[in-house]
């Protein structure tokens, strides 16, 4: 049971529609070339031009799924049509290889490696079509969709540096977020295409990279065959992306009417969080290591603002779907953690990274890897949640 509901409510509504929105309607958009800037620092100054091609996309995107599912508020459709307009015409080659990034007005930096540009760019379109039934904007999304599907199995395509044939591995973040993809674009899919595709995301997020000989535990990296490998890449742990992925599975779950998906997700990011919380400092650990050997990124010990906020999500989707009170236990104790060491309590908006210790290491509110996306994303989902649970209390 949550005591303080109402409270809780409205305090992430507030922070949503109060705070965190109005200072990326403000500070982000680029009135004289389109788009949006997210190198902002702790003020919400732009400190860099250069235009992040996924952050683009996850700025249409929050800005499109806003007016489709809380209010049709002219003013975000248009800040996310310009956005799109920006996209169509520089954010891609002209066969829909999506760059990574673009000068601020337009011309491309670097080349378009990065599979994430891609699928970030898909959901983007995917939320437009639905908001203004735009044949253009479905179409960039379905021809975009079919590039991601095109290079599933090297997604760096020729920009990959790897030599072939010595370490095949593949990573857990494209099936991953495809998972989270799929439900997204469903409205532009046939039955039969949704239903094949999904099944084929989750074996390899269910039963690929969760490891059951290891507890239970997900990993971010294994050989082509499935097997596990003794690497700096092979024993790499990110925790918070496996608790990220768990809450796309719970969705899948709901959607599907699969409650043994459900229950999955929610034990594996329990053991997750567990497993990535830091009992000295508190907080959750950005990298690990499988073996406990010294971690290959130097950041590994950073608290991450996405980390901490897809928990959070994780943890209430978990308590409401199943009513598990450690899923609420874990809420909360991840919850005092977010909103006293990442919430700007001066400005808007809020910081990204953090020492182990929980000091401000980035004063900046956006750059080339923050955006309009996990704050804001992350709001609206535990609002949302909470405004469930309260439903359902009330309906006892």
């Amino acid at each position: 049971m949550i005591d303080n509901l109402d409270q809780l409510i409205e305090q992430y509504r507030s922070e949503l529609f109060d705070s965190v929105i109005p200072f990326w309607l403000e500070k982000s958009q680029d009135a004289e070339f389109g788009g949006y800037f997210t190198c902002l620092d702790r003020e919400g100054n732009v400190f860099d031009t250069d235009k992040f091609i996924w952050l683009q996309g996850r700025e249409v995107w929050m800005l499109a799924m806003l007016y489709n599912n809380v209010e049709k508020n002219p003013e975000w459709l248009a800040a996310a049509e310009q956005g799109a307009r920006f996209l169509m015409e520089h954010g891609h080659d002209g066969e829909y290889n999506w760059y990574f990034s673009v000068t601020r007005d337009g011309k491309p930096i670097v080349e378009p490696y990065n599979i994430f540009s891609y699928t970030f760019a898909t959901m983007a379109f995917g939320q437009l079509a639905k908001a203004t039934g735009k044949k253009e904007y479905e179409e960039v999304a379905l021809r975009t969709w079919e590039r991601i599907l095109e290079r599933r199995n090297n997604p760096k395509a020729k920009w990959n540096k790897l030599h072939p044939g010595t370490r095949n591995l593949k990573n857990f973040a494209l099936p991953m977020i495809l998972c989270n993809l799929s439900l997204e674009i469903q409205h532009l899919l046939d039955e039969n295409a949704f239903a094949r595709t999904t099944d084929d995301f989750l074996h390899e997020v269910c039963d690929v990279f969760i490891r059951p000989e290891l507890g239970g535990l997900v990993m971010e990296n294994v050989l082509e065959d499935g097997t596990l490998c003794d690497c700096f890449e092979g024993r790499h742990m990110n925790p918070g992306h496996a608790i990220e992925a768990m809450w796309f599975i719970m969705d899948l779950g709901k959607k599907m009417n699969r409650p043994d998906l459900i229950e999955m997700a929610k034990e594996t990011a329990l053991k997750m969080l567990e497993y990535g919380w830091d009992k000295e400092f508190g907080g959750i650990f950005y990298f690990m290591d499988l073996k406990g050997c010294p971690p290959q990124q130097l950041e590994w010990d950073q608290k991450l603002w996405w980390v901490h906020i897809e928990t959070m999500i994780s943890m209430i989707k978990g308590y409401a779907l199943t009513g598990d009170e450690r899923c609420l236990e874990w809420f909360n104790r991840v919850q005092d953690y977010t909103w006293s060491h990442f919430k700007d309590q001066e400005f808007p908006e809020w910081y990204g990274y953090l020492n182990r210790r929980g000091e401000v290491l980035l004063p900046l509110k956006g750059g080339k890897w923050k955006g309009c996306f996990h704050v804001p994303r992350g709001l609206y989902q535990v609002w949302t949640t909470l405004k469930e649970i309260k439903a359902a209390q009330e309906s006892k």
